[in-house]
């Protein structure tokens, strides 16, 4: 008797756990419910949330972590609601899956006006299109488990989202044994890849002052071995744009710091526009990259290499995959560089010492947030001075670092907490976040509380939004103040401490380290009008274009 096949419901949630997946993240609805109660007898964990963006937002960070990751919301109502955080994860080159539930195939009859429907039946897929790399409607048994082996495909290779609407009709039916094999992996061209390899290594040799500007997409793919390697047996120095902070070991001998325009400190600047051969790895091109387009990086210079394409000065091979590319640096072709005198260009910080009555401000913040880093921790900052001044933060060699550095959408940094914990077990997130990104997302302390995750929560309390003001000051840039530290009360959980001077700051953060059951948030009051030198940098430059 043959065996008897799973349904499209149990293929797709037998899929997701092949790819890594142990939690998905969600809220229910009549659309989706059969789902969720079929998640509930998986081995794969629903995690609730207190909004459907949020939980865009965790499993972008779950992904992150994890190599994939997955949110299961209903029709209309939760799958458009997810669209920022979908939107940012495609900017971002995230792995997300988003599934869908929807009206019957059976029920779409002309004419019908069902709940959390928008202009037709086929809007919410259509604008899914817009912001995924592959999506499907699974309306029928036969083609069921190809579309969705087709999107998950998809999402792995290209590190992209995808999208999969599943009918409630359409859960429980059993699918057709009729399965293409899926994609088995990528590979390169042989002899575009010499090509490409002849030509930069080439480039590289003939250059004086070569340098590796090194981007997120090495984290999304694993490739940071990769990266150590080349710069370690080439000896070329390595920068990092900011949305790949921690890509590199930052206490590394080679490691420089961050390149970002006007951002950055001006002996990064100068050290990478003056190079003569910037080699460019998984790096995003983006105006926050790149310090808002103050960058000044010549195509002539340049070898860039991503999973989309590789570039070498004004060649293009697009039949070459990244891994390849990179794994060929290492040729003994490839000379090893003679030592460089690159002393100038370090920040030799002065050791931070503590004024215990001091007022905090940003800069000293920053500095002595430093002391409390560990390897364990996983650094979050929010958009807003949190990001710009994380990027001083010199990270231990195994603490990670997520930020939106690119799409920089406000309220992503506690729930991304959510599913950055959940995605890495064992690691404890730092979360960096403004008082008017906490007003947006700070619900999702709730989801912590709920499943036993322990994030300390640093709230810089400017009374508004901060990274606006230097550029064009208004009403419009203030919010009310909460007060911050009656949530645990609120909540039923947590501890929560207020600080206006550096000892009070000290004090806190040795408490939020010894307390591991539940959530910490720390409430630092800070003056309107402070804000970190990597803002200040900026802000001179960006006013010129607002």
């Amino acid at each position: 008797m043959p065996n008897k096949q799973p349904t499209i419901g149990e293929y797709l949630l037998k899929k997701l756990k092949s790819y890594g997946i142990d939690h998905i993240f969600g809220i229910p609805g009549d659309y989706v419910v059969q789902f969720f109660d079929m998640i509930e007898r998986s081995p794969i964990q629903h995690i609730g949330t207190t909004r459907e963006e949020t939980a865009g937002f965790a499993a972008d960070a779950y992904a992150r972590t994890n190599g994939m990751g997955a949110a299961c919301v209903t029709y209309g109502v939760g799958g458009l609601s997810m669209i920022n955080a979908v939107t940012a994860a495609y900017a971002e080159k995230s792995p997300l899956v988003v599934i869908s539930g929807s009206p019957g195939i059976n029920e779409r009859t002309e004419g019908a006006l069902l709940h959390h429907k928008g202009k037709d039946f086929f809007t919410q897929q259509r604008i899914y299109e817009e912001i995924t790399v592959a999506s499907a409607l699974l309306d029928e048994p036969f083609t069921a488990f190809n579309k969705i082996d087709r999107v998950l495909d998809a999402v792995y290779w290209h590190k992209r989202p995808g999208y999969i609407e599943l009918p409630r009709d359409m859960v429980s039916i059993q699918g057709s044994v009729h399965q293409r094999i899926s994609m088995s992996g990528h590979h390169s061209d042989p002899d575009t890849l010499d090509a490409a390899l002849s030509n930069a290594i080439t480039f590289i040799n003939q250059s004086e002052n070569p340098v590796i500007l090194a981007g997120a997409e090495l984290h999304r793919l694993g490739f940071q071995d990769k990266l150590l390697r080349f710069a370690e047996e080439k000896q070329i120095p390595v920068v990092t744009t900011l949305l790949g902070k921690s890509v590199m070991p930052e206490a590394h001998s080679l490691y420089l710091g961050i390149y970002g325009g006007a951002m950055g400190r001006t002996e990064i600047t100068i050290l990478v526009e003056t190079s003569d051969c910037l080699i460019i790895l998984g790096a995003f091109m983006t105006d926050v990259n790149l310090g808002i387009y103050t960058a000044n990086l010549a195509r002539s210079r340049c070898v860039y290499a991503t999973s989309d394409k590789i570039t070498v000065c004004y060649s293009t091979y697009e039949e070459v995959t990244f891994e390849d590319f990179l794994d060929g640096l290492c040729s003994p072709q490839l000379h090893k560089r003679p030592e460089a005198n690159l002393e100038w260009v370090l920040e030799v910080a002065e050791p931070f010492v503590i004024a215990p009555d001091q007022t905090l401000t940003v800069k000293r913040l920053f500095q002595h947030l430093n002391q409390f880093l560990r390897d364990e921790l996983t650094v979050i900052p929010d958009v807003g001075d949190c990001l710009w001044g994380a990027a001083d933060l010199r990270l231990p060699e195994h603490t990670e670092f997520i930020s939106q550095a690119y799409y920089t959408s406000m309220g992503f940094a506690i729930p991304a907490a959510v599913g950055a914990q959940l995605g890495k077990p064992g690691s404890r997130p730092l979360v960096i976040v403004g008082d008017g990104a906490f007003q947006m997302t700070g619900t999702e302390l709730s989801t912590t509380i709920r499943y036993g995750l322990n994030p300390i929560i640093l709230v810089l309390n400017n009374n508004g939004y901060g990274t606006m003001r230097p550029l064009v000051e208004g009403p419009f840039n203030d919010i009310v103040n909460w007060r911050y530290t009656h949530l645990p009360e609120m909540l039923g959980a947590g501890r929560a401490f207020a600080v206006r001077t550096e000892g009070e700051f000290d004090s806190a953060m040795e408490a939020a380290l010894d307390e591991t059951q539940h959530f910490v948030l720390i409430e630092a009051e800070l003056e309107k009008s402070d804000m970190s030198p990597a803002l200040m940098r900026l802000a001179e430059k960006v006013s010129e274009k607002v």
